[in-house]
């Protein structure tokens, strides 16, 4: 039975704040998502996963940053510190380089230190030790006391405006640090201001360098109590006047609360100017309405989180719903809300028709996270295409890694084409679709990282280059969207010639060895060799060895396992990779080799398909298995519930889909491979009043085998489903039992398409 829930009708804040988590928090008429997820989940251990106060996809992400203790402080928080140096208002979730954490604010009482305190010696410098006992995080909203000070600091958000309040213990001793002066990792201010505009207004901005070479963050801050003195500082030294403009600015504000101990801040952003942050200020918050501003949150939180409804256990929907909202983090709203927004070339585009986006982990996010967006988010993606095709435009191809207006080249390939491609297939063309062929085709035929050795059909020799196997498995993917849509639109010499360049994966398949391996100029396989070996960066792969890298071939798993000799010995080698227990080697072996069974790793996204591959030789019983002993163990509500980095939703996407009983292994043909369903049932809401339901018979921690299936009530082989299915509606029921079915799925004719 699929129940329609009204309006959302929310408990006042105060509840909000302290209703305990259960596992369908009910109003008269709907269930409140947000109850179900938890923030802190993946923000221990190398998770990296931003903690804090936003809304889906807001440019604005504000949360707590600790003493940066390392690779695991990527995002500025780690579930293992107790310390807080203040609330930024940008950060990243889930990535394995540190940057961002802009426009740091902190509320203190006492003497103001202008350097920050250690992870030894808090007292000293400036910032605290907290207590996570004193700590609440929930989609839209945080809170924690600062025990230093006795400073109850709370935080909400809008898309491009940071809300804050902060309760001071007495009316006299106020005072608000503005420090432009650090990020966190690679992060290196190069130019900063601060101006204060009026008694309660100050703006300014922050040019910095780090993995954004060029990032321009331009900030207006407003206060709800005026500002009875002012005093800046180039990092120590001191700052006449009321303006100054240096490369480490910081400010120290003195308040007298009156009668109230409350300070509200409003922080708005943006990448144009101060002007435009004080207009999205007003755009979005135009009051001091704190708990306002909170529920407004949580209506978007619950908006999102609602368009996938699931029934499972307690643990299973927990897990569930905060990968759900770890999924719309990214990409981030790139663009005032008048439109403007600055672009790759650093020019100032005003009023665009779309809404621009940054933040594009594409080699993790192709695989399932944009997939998903297409069932999930299908108001957003012609705009994510569109911002695409704006890079492209501004800096001649299309991204790799962008963000915050700067290409930083990061990671292989050129996966922005499949999203494109994808995108084109299920039907999303509300943008120039001649623009998106040309710009796919122009990005493939570039010369960088041994493209020109890929346009010649030829192998990249591992003498040429490091990483040659990781950067040609993955350009093959690429390469087979582009032949995909070259066919689609008659250019029928383009279909060839990308066909050809779609099939080079085969010239690094050893078939004596059976793993693809690098190859000298000379014709020779790379020596010596290990399978096991993972020197990071050093070798023929990237964060991933021999034993990952083999199964890279998503687009066409059949041309796989004819390489191997067939499905048997496909399968035999398939079995091995999850037995395998030798330990990684290697002197610089990369730690996001992570989530491990047997060589199989889950923690680092170039494997996520691997599971499904069986389906592929007639073994579905065997991605069950491993679906449900993945979920199971690497996936869990503790804040170390996630085995590898986020890296912008990517791991939350694997779990979303597989939970749901389904994933993407071709992540641009609109076939999902059918696994096992974690959850008894799912009902998507795509548009309109359209809803595919899902639902598991008889399914539970014994039963995780597919024995048959029907779908809109009649018998359906297959052991995958299409795109058209889910987004024109309809059900699936699995039946579910303890043992293998010999027959369903095992046909060749019934087994996934590539």
């Amino acid at each position: 039975m699929i129940v329609k829930f009204r309006k959302i009708i929310f408990f006042g804040f105060l509840v909000f704040s302290s209703l305990p988590v259960i596992s369908q928090v009910k109003t008269k008429n709907s269930i409140d998502y947000t109850q179900l997820v938890h923030p802190l989940i993946g923000s221990a251990g190398h998770g990296h996963v931003f903690v804090g106060a936003n809304v889906p996809f807001g440019a604005v992400q504000l949360g707590p940053v600790n003493v940066f203790e390392g690779w695991d402080w990527c995002s500025g928080y780690n579930y293992a510190s107790n310390t807080i140096v203040g609330f930024t208002h940008t950060h990243l979730s889930g990535t394995g380089i540190g940057d961002l954490n802009d426009i740091l604010l902190l509320p203190l009482t006492g003497k103001v230190p202008l350097t920050k305190g250690t992870k030894e010696d808090m007292q000293q410098g400036y910032g605290s030790y907290f207590s996570h006992k004193n700590e609440t995080s929930k989609p839209g909203y945080y809170s924690v006391l600062l025990d230093k000070y006795n400073v109850k600091a709370e935080l909400t958000a809008s898309e491009r405006v940071g809300f804050h309040k902060y309760s001071f213990p007495s009316t006299d001793d106020a005072h608000i640090l503005l420090d432009l002066a650090d990020g966190v990792g690679w992060d290196k201010p190069m130019k900063t201001c601060i101006k204060k505009m009026t008694k309660t207004t100050i703006t300014g901005y922050r040019f910095s360098k780090g993995w954004a070479n060029d990032q321009r963050v331009y900030f207006a801050i407003e206060f709800s109590e005026p500002i009875e003195n002012m005093s800046l500082y180039d990092s120590t030294s001191v700052v006449k006047g009321t303006e100054g403009e240096a490369v480490r600015m910081k400010a120290v504000l003195d308040f007298n609360l009156k009668k109230s101990k409350n300070l509200f801040v409003k922080v708005g952003l943006s990448p144009v100017s101060s002007e435009n942050a004080l207009i999205n200020i007003k755009a979005e918050i135009p009051h001091w309405d704190f708990i306002k501003t909170v529920q407004q949150a949580k209506t978007k939180w619950n908006n999102e989180l609602k368009k996938i409804q699931i029934k499972a256990d307690k643990e299973t929907e927990k897990v569930f719903y905060t990968a759900m909202y770890h999924t719309m983090f990214a990409p981030s709203i790139f663009s005032d809300a008048n439109g403007d927004y600055r672009g790759t070339d650093k020019k100032v585009y005003k009023k665009a028709n779309f809404t621009n986006y940054t933040t594009f982990s594409l080699w993790d996010t192709y695989r399932a996270l944009h997939p998903l967006f297409t069932i999930t988010q299908p108001d957003k993606i012609n705009d994510i295409v569109k911002s695409f095709l704006a890079i492209y435009q501004q800096q001649g191809r299309l991204p790799v890694w962008h963000l915050m207006g700067n290409e930083t080249d990061c990671m292989n390939a050129n996966h922005s084409i499949p999203v494109v491609v994808d995108a084109y297939f299920k039907g999303y063309r509300n943008y120039d679709t001649a623009l998106a062929y040309e710009a796919i085709k122009k990005t493939a035929m570039q010369t960088r990282n041994g493209m020109d050795y890929v346009q010649k059909l030829q192998y990249i020799p591992a003498d040429s280059l490091h990483e040659t196997v990781a950067n040609a498995l993955e350009y093959a993917i690429d390469d087979w969207c582009i032949a995909r849509m070259a066919k689609e639109m008659n250019k029928m010499e383009d279909y060839d010639y990308f066909t050809k360049r779609a099939n080079l994966y085969q010239l690094y398949f050893d078939k004596e060895t059976t793993f693809m391996r690098g190859k000298l100029k000379n014709g020779q396989w790379h020596e010596p060799f290990n399978p096991l070996s993972s020197a990071h960066r050093r070798d023929d792969y990237v964060e991933g060895n021999a034993w990952q890298y083999t199964w890279l071939v998503p687009q066409n798993p059949y041309g796989l396992i004819e390489l191997f000799g067939g499905d048997e010995k496909f399968t035999e080698k398939l079995d091995s990779l999850f037995v395998i227990k030798e330990a990684v080697v290697g002197a610089d072996a990369s730690p996001d080799i992570s989530g491990l069974i047997g060589q199989y790793a889950q923690g680092n996204e170039p494997g996520h398909h691997i599971p499904y591959l069986f389906s592929y030789v007639g073994q579905p019983w065997k991605t069950a298995r491993l679906i449900r002993e993945i979920a199971n163990t690497f996936y869990t509500t503790k804040p170390d519930g996630l085995c590898g980095n986020e890296d912008l939703g990517q791991m939350s996407a694997w779990y979303v889909f597989s939970a749901m009983g389904f994933y993407s292994v071709n992540p641009a043909n609109g076939i999902y491979v059918l696994g096992s369903p974690l959850v008894n049932t799912a009902t998507i809401h795509y548009k309109g009043n359209t809803s595919f339901t899902l639902t598991a018979v008889d399914n539970s921690n014994a039963n995780i085998y597919i024995q048959r299936v029907a779908y809109n009530g009649l018998p359906y082989t297959k052991s995958y489903i299409t795109h058209d299915m889910i987004v024109k509606g309809g059900e699936l029921k699995l039946y579910m039992g303890s043992t293998p079915s010999a027959t369903w799925g095992v046909k060749k004719e019934d087994r996934p398409l590539n």
